[in-house]
């Protein structure tokens, strides 16, 4: 008898004419319609020049924006028919979101600042400190777990928050101009963590200006007037 094959896992991202228009007078077309699959695994780049929609489309790929038309379904749920607090806990559940600035508490630790992404979750607090924990070493600070932010160089602090987007086990990681604030050696750290956590089979989308990392990327998609080219 011959075994019937799992199937396939949907995509993580996938768009079904989605757009989104801010009201007015007058109405502007932030993002205009777009089909868009994004695959388990893959490294996303999105460029274009600033006032495209950039910001636009990682607010709505991220569940922060609604959008105006079309489907959007992340992880195969289509997150229109979520009511408000179910789309907040899909997203605290299955996107880990990486920004420019690194948003840690100053007078926090490197564990603590990590172990915050999940302080509005269900998991117990020993749970959240010990993949808080597992999270730190994956993105080699486990020696630096007790340090806070001012004891930590640019390229750290960038990796804790990295560690915190991790640590609520995250199936989208969502990174915006992640190596904005850094110098070119503490960049190159950065970027060889994204190429690491992408080869451990991560999804990843970067939003960036830097041709750099959009060069690391799998497929870079170009945004110009609202319009993604893919």
């Amino acid at each position: 008898m011959t075994a019937t094959p799992d199937p396939a896992p949907p995509p993580v991202i996938e768009f079904r004419g989605v757009a989104l228009t801010y009201p007015g007078p007058p109405p502007v077309e932030a993002l205009k319609e777009c089909d868009l699959t994004v695959d388990r695994g893959e490294f996303v780049a999105v460029v274009g020049p600033s006032g495209s929609g950039k910001s636009t489309f990682l607010n709505v790929a991220g569940l922060l924006d609604t959008p105006t038309r079309g489907r959007y379904l992340l992880d195969g749920i289509d997150t229109a028919a979520l009511p408000d607090r179910s789309r907040t806990a899909l997203r605290g559940r299955r996107i880990g979101f990486v920004f420019q600035s690194f948003h840690l508490l100053p007078h926090r630790t490197a564990l603590e600042n990590t172990a915050l992404a999940m302080l509005y979750t269900s998991v117990p607090r020993a749970e959240r400190l010990a993949r808080a924990a597992e999270a730190l070493s994956r993105v080699g600070l486990s020696p630096r777990a007790d340090a806070t932010p001012g004891h930590l160089s640019g390229g750290e602090r960038q990796r804790v928050a990295i560690a915190r987007a991790l640590a609520g086990r995250p199936s989208l990681l969502l990174c915006d101009e992640p190596t904005g604030n850094l110098d070119s050696e503490n960049a190159a750290s950065v970027l060889a963590l994204l190429d690491e956590l992408h080869a451990t089979g991560l999804t990843l989308l970067v939003i960036t200006h830097d041709r750099e990392v959009a060069a690391r990327a799998g497929r870079t998609l170009t945004i110009r007037d609202g319009q993604v080219h893919t």
